[in-house]
């Protein structure tokens, strides 16, 4: 197996253009990859435009999209430095982790600590922009944000609580336009945490030789040479759920074609993925924004007059 590179970039914008002083807390909140915010926000985006299915062909609110983008990149950076708070003795063990900056010591326990709570209040400031039901509703996923980075101590299956975390957006975006949830956002609530388990177990490939040495536990090491048939599971009942939840309103038939899109992309994920080469689960991991775009647009789609 090929040995996994570390995971912080070095010469890319935060060293060109951000003062050395901030460069440690941008890496520390993934400022430099954005896939993870990509993933955060593009439920949050499917369940503004599922909301609008059946609307007379409205468009998804601009302002609203962008307060959940806003609220997606503060909050995926507070995950990342809760994750590392707790992981900075493990990070400082795996190849691929031990160069971030809680486990390098570019930035001290207390200094992060301070920086979390930074993070936590911005977002919470774009939480308060909503309705009340739907600030109820994200304060409620913090139980969910905390118990992420302790799942990989005591479950094979800690890529299931990052999909219940992650996903929270499909729920949340609904609310701060209804005041309410119904089906169409609960199921594609839980097709996100389906996908998620996807493309989760893919990432977690890059690390298993380092997770067994240390004695953290994933999908990856539960599944090993069955993750194919699992990722057919996975995303096969995540495609099936999307599905029914934008049918649930009605959608015009260019959700369909264009779905299907979508849908093509993860069966090409599942030939492509070799859970050896690290280097290609992590190009297989990041091309999962690509699917989450294309849904994006079918489900806009869906509320189009004909």
């Amino acid at each position: 197996m090929k040995n996994s590179p570390s995971d912080i970039a070095q010469d890319n914008w935060i060293d060109r253009y951000a003062p050395r002083t901030m460069r440690p807390y941008l890496r520390l909140a993934r400022l430099d990859r954005p896939i993870g915010t990509w993933l955060l926000l593009l439920p949050c985006w499917w369940s503004i435009a599922l909301a609008n299915v059946g609307q007379s062909g409205n468009l998804p609110d601009p302002k609203l999209m962008g307060l959940f983008a806003v609220g997606a990149l503060v909050m995926r950076g507070a995950g990342c430095t809760l994750n590392d708070l707790v992981d900075r003795d493990f990070d400082a063990k795996v190849a691929r982790t031990r160069l971030r900056p809680i486990a390098n010591g570019d930035i001290s326990v207390n200094q992060a600590a301070v920086f979390l709570v930074v993070q936590l209040l911005v977002g919470l400031i774009v939480l308060v922009q909503l309705n009340n039901f739907a600030i109820a509703l994200g304060i409620s996923s913090l139980g969910l944000v905390a118990l992420y980075p302790f799942a990989k101590r005591f479950t094979y299956w800690p890529q299931l609580v990052l999909g219940l975390t992650f996903n929270w957006g499909a729920l949340l975006g609904w609310a701060a336009i209804h005041g309410a949830l119904s089906w169409p956002p609960v199921l594609l609530y839980i097709a996100g945490v389906f996908w998620t388990l996807g493309y989760d177990t893919i990432y977690a490939h890059q690390d298993k030789e380092d997770d067994i040495l240390i004695g953290v536990k994933s999908t990856a090491l539960k599944f090993g040479d069955t993750t194919r048939g699992w990722l057919v599971g996975f995303y096969g009942l995540a495609v099936l759920l999307i599905y029914l939840a934008v049918d649930t309103s009605n959608p015009v038939w260019p959700f369909y074609g264009i779905a299907s899109l979508a849908a093509m992309h993860l069966v090409w994920q599942i030939i492509k993925v070799d859970i050896d080469d690290p280097a290609k689960c992590l190009i297989i991991f990041k091309s999962n924004r690509d699917f989450g775009l294309i849904l994006f647009v079918a489900i806009v789609f869906a509320s189009m007059p004909l």
